[in-house]
Parts: structure tokens; sequence; C-alpha cells
């Protein structure tokens, strides 16, 4: 939520701009668009204000908010150059490569400034919601008070109204002194309220007016628009944009309800609409609930409706037009801003894996997991069945660690940052806690100590852009880099479930990429790490944590037994100790119970 609400805030700076926009357009265009499509105009505003609140699905949304977590991206840590000398491949003959080291592999704590935003954030949001209320408990009591009108000269009035709108739904009409303006009140079952004075006072005619206006409130379903403001000002009630945009909204409904009288009447009975307003005004104020609609308004508004109704013009069929068209390009224009700000997409932590037409077993394997929780995902290719233990796990996108450099040791060899000939890259004397890390390193050596930095260097070299590039054309997981250039693949920006990798590892092993074969030849003797007479297993570590502790282990990998290839994927999770040593000894153990592997053979 800490996070959430730092997005949100960058997200409002850019709906500030929008609104920007909008009034620039308005102001532009004024006499280019009819006054119902400039009110209509609020409501893409109103459509992108839910845009945050919605998880869109997007590789590239995280990207404008990275720069918020990380102020540089390229200085995470001191990299190494890479060298000409000949690489020198070896296979592991420790288990070192079973020591997946969680250096630079922590979890983002979460920030307390963004903490105690989100608290003021709720905490303003409940204190609009109470006004909120306080004003319908103050209308509910009105509505108790208000009486069915009595007047039958009005009654008949308004049933003419009704017939003129062509409006054949029951909308009673209540009369009431607790109000200085009529209004219409109800989302569901509309009551109009016409205050007692102006029965008393003013003409017939000019409560005609009065009716003919509510009336197009409601034919235009401005009780659902006011809801909608009403949504937005709870959750956005910190942003003076968005209170300044919503006044200037319900400002531009008034016009546009008046242009809907107006074209109901004669020419020669604007100017009586319009004194008929003008003689309102000196009477009334503001209603004082946010959820009904009425006639009345500001001095400042009234002026701007006068102003209008004594400029107007029937607009011709060729302004509707253009208005209309115009109205489709803003809208065009501005659904670009839909993944900016898109904030939840972020979150998009599951991995819809399609289980029809696919031969799949779900298997218990509690008790070998035991205190961890996790999953394991087995694919044999010469049968096209799955086994998997715990699908809810196994669709869970997790931040990928060490089981990245995979991938990313094949993107440096495209790239040409290394190549099968020369990936030495020279140790820039920097320290680190690893012995074997302070030493210069080939792929081979790197890839089985796990040597963070080697792979470091190598993002640092291919750049954000032609990684992101790479990440998306091979399908990896969410596709989100974006943050830290040293720490995209182990800070939970890149993701990854255990399904995915076994479904990417297949399309690796088979050069679905269309990548060279030679450098997938390259990487997949990088990750060899058994060859026996009944077969060969590759696969990496992969070890996460968060505050100082171990919390996260995987293990992944496939085994080539003559014509038969299993691709697997281990992953374990446990707040007191998860590593990818442990992931790997229990990938092990069940590899053996299935048959598939003994590795003491």
């Amino acid at each position: 939520m800490a996070d959430f609400m730092i997005r949100f805030l960058i997200c409002n700076v850019f709906i500030s701009i929008i609104i920007g926009i909008l009034f620039a357009v308005k102001r532009l265009l004024k006499n280019k668009l009819t006054s119902r499509i400039q009110y209509n105009l609020w409501f893409l505003l109103l459509g992108l204000l839910t845009v945050p609140f919605i998880p869109i699905q997007s590789a590239q949304l995280l990207q404008i908010f990275s720069w918020v977590e990380h102020f540089d991206s390229t200085s995470a840590v001191q990299t190494g150059t890479v060298s000409d000398k000949t690489t020198v491949f070896s296979h592991p003959g420790t288990t070192d490569w079973m020591n997946d080291f969680g250096a630079a592999v922590s979890q983002k704590a979460p920030s307390v400034i963004g903490f105690l935003l989100f608290l003021i954030w709720i905490l303003g949001i409940a204190s609009m919601i109470f006004f909120v209320l306080k004003s319908m408990i103050r209308f509910h009591a009105l509505k108790k008070s208000a009486m069915p009108l009595q007047n039958p000269v009005i009654y008949r009035l308004y049933q003419n109204c009704l017939a003129e709108m062509h409006i054949t739904k029951d909308i009673p009409i209540y009369s009431t002194a607790f109000l200085k303006s009529p209004v219409i009140a109800g989302l569901f079952k509309p009551c109009i309220y016409l205050p007692i004075y102006l029965i008393a006072d003013y003409p017939a005619n000019d409560i005609r007016y009065m009716l003919l206006h509510e009336l197009q409130h409601y034919k235009y379903k401005d009780a659902l628009a006011n809801c909608l403001m009403n949504i937005a000002s709870v959750f956005y009630w910190f942003n003076p944009c968005i209170w300044y945009a919503l006044k200037e909204m319900k400002n531009d409904r008034e016009v546009a309800c008046d242009t809907s009288v107006l074209k109901m009447l004669p020419k020669d009975s604007y100017e009586d609409y319009g004194n008929a307003l003008i003689n309102f005004a000196e009477t009334v104020s503001h209603t004082p609930f946010s959820f009904v609609t009425g006639i009345s308004g500001s001095m400042e508004q009234m002026k701007k409706r006068i102003l209008n109704i004594a400029g107007y013009q029937p607009a011709s069929f060729s302004k509707n037009l253009h208005s209309f068209l115009i109205y489709i390009l803003i809208a065009v224009f501005l659904s670009g801003f839909i993944p900016v700000l898109s904030i939840q997409a972020v979150e998009n932590n599951h991995y819809f894996f399609q289980e029809k037409d696919k031969n799949i077993t779900y298997i218990d394997l509690s008790a070998s997991f035991g205190n961890n929780a996790g999953s394991f995902v087995l694919y044999d290719t010469a049968n096209d069945s799955w086994q998997i233990y715990n699908k809810d796990y196994a669709v869970m996108r997790i931040s990928p660690v060490s089981t990245y450099k995979i991938y990313n040791a094949l993107f440096g060899l495209e790239s040409g940052v290394i190549s099968p000939e020369q990936s030495l890259i020279a140790w820039n004397g920097q320290h680190y806690p690893y012995d074997l890390w302070n030493a210069d390193q080939t792929l081979a050596s790197a890839m089985s100590q796990s040597v963070t930095w080697y792979f470091q260097t190598i993002d640092q070299q291919i750049g954000f852009p032609a990684l992101k590039e790479y990440v998306q054309k091979i399908g990896y997981g969410n596709q989100t880099v974006a943050g830290n250039l040293s720490s995209y693949w182990s800070d939970s920006t890149l993701k990854i479930s255990p399904i995915e990798q076994v479904e990417l590892l297949k399309k690796f092993y088979t050069n679905e990429f269309g990548f060279s074969q030679e450098n997938i030849d390259t990487v997949k003797d990088a990750i060899r790490l058994f060859a026996t007479n009944d077969g060969t297993l590759s696969g990496k570590t992969g070890t996460g944590e968060e505050n100082g502790i171990n919390n996260s282990g995987w293990f992944i990998g496939y085994i080539e037994q003559g014509k038969n290839l299993y691709f697997f994927a281990t992953h374990i999770q446990n707040e007191e100790l998860a590593t990818g040593a442990i992931a790997t000894e229990l990938t092990f153990s069940i590899l053996s119970d299935l048959g598939l592997w003994n590795l003491k053979k």
C-alpha cells in the first residue's frame, strides 16, 4: 500500500496535466463544440480517474514510475569490463553451484513516507464520506417534511412539461419550505422538490422554465453523473485540480441543460428564459446537497449561463457532426494516458494457466515440502503431460532472482556484450563477501558460482531499452523491466511463476526465440550440472533475501534421458529459511521419488 500511494500521487500529477489539456481544448475549440459536447468532455476525465484502481495488464506500465524508486539505475554496483581473453568452459566439480547467494536480492522495505501518505489519504476519504452521509441525513429530513404539490395550476403545468418532453416515468413533485431553489434528486426514484415561495411569488411561465430545466437533468441522467462526481471527490479529495474540474463540470452541465431547454422553445422565448434566470438568480444560492441537481448556481455561473442564452443559436447539423468527431479524437488521444495511470497492473502477480486440453495431474507433495510453502511443476515432453503440486503457488509470480541469469546470459550473447569465444569479464577489484566472486569470471564460472556482479555488468552494457525488448520478445513472466538496472530481476519488479519457468525453459531448449543456436548451446553448456550414463541434468538455483533473511528458494532446469525430456521448477518460501540449495535438495528428492533422477547413482 505504501508503494501504491507513491504511484497514486504521481498519477495525480498526470491527471492534473490531463485537466490542463481539457481546459486548453475547451478554450481553443469553444466555438466549434456544442455545449453538450463540452459537458461530455468531463466524462472522459471521470473515466480516467477510475484507471488507477483498475488492473490493466501491460509490460510497460511500471516503467513510468521507476524514477520514484530508484534515482539512478546505474549506480548500485561497480562493474568490471569485458576482456578479450578466450573463455575456458568448465563444469562445476563441487556443490558451489548450489550456494546461490542472496546478497543483491533483498526485497524493498515498505516506504514509511508512503505508508503515512496512505494513512492520511484513508483518513481524508473517511472524512469526505462523513460529510456526504451528513448531507444525506439532512436531505432525508427535508424529504420527510416535504408535501406532495397541492397547487392545481402548477401541478397541471408540471404534467404538461412531462408530456412536452415525452417523459412517461412517474416523477413525483413535492413542495418544501426548506429549499431556496428547485432540485431533482434520486438515482432510481427521482423526485422534484419546489420551494413554496416560488409557487407563491413567481409567474407560472417562469416556473415552467424551471421545471423544464429540472426534467432535462432527468433526461440526461445527471443524477448518475452527480454520483460519479461525488465518488471522484471522495477518492481525490486532496487534488485541487480535480476539485476545480468538477466545479467546471457542474457549470457546463447547467449550460448544457439551458441549451437543451432553449432547443424546445421558440426563438421569441429565449429572452423570457434568460430573464427568468436573472430574476431567479437574485434570490437563490447554491444547493447545500452535493448529490442533487438544480437550476441554482453562483453569480459567476449564472453570468456564464445568461451569456450563453443571449448568444444562443441552434447548432447546425455540420456543427453537431464536427463536435462529435472532435470528441472522438480527444477521447482517443486521452486513452493514451491509460497505461500511464494504471498503477495496479504492477501487481499482476498471477499467471493465467490455460488448463483446457492439457494432460495435468495434481500431485500431493505436502509431506516433502513440510513447513515450506511453494510448488513443484514438472513437464514430460514425451507424454505431453504435467505434474503440478500446489497450483495456487504454481501460478503465483515471484521474483526470479538468480534463475533469471539463464536468460541474462543469453541476452548478453545475443547483444554481443559477450560471445561463446570471449566471455571473460575482469574483476574490478571491489571486495565481495563471497571469495569466489573476487576474481575474473567467465560465463561458465559466473553461472556455476552465481556471480551477480558479472551479470550486472552485462546488463549495464546492454542497457534498459534492449533488455526490455529481449524480455518482451521471449515473454518472460510479467515482462516488467524497470527500476534499478542492477536489481530489477531481484527486487520484485520482474516476476515469473513456476509454470512460466517451465514453459520458458521449453522454449529456450528448442530455441523458439529465434536466437543464434550457438548462443543457446553456450548457455546450455553453462547450466549443465550433471552428465551420467542415465542422462544429463541442467539447471539454475536462485535465492531471495528480505531483511537479511533468505526466505525464497528456486531450482529450475531440465533432464535429458535419451529421447525423454523433462522440465521442472521448484519454488519454496519460508520466513525462517529458504534458499536455492534447499530447493535443490527438495527437487532431487522429488525427482528420485518419481524415478526420474537419482543423484546417488
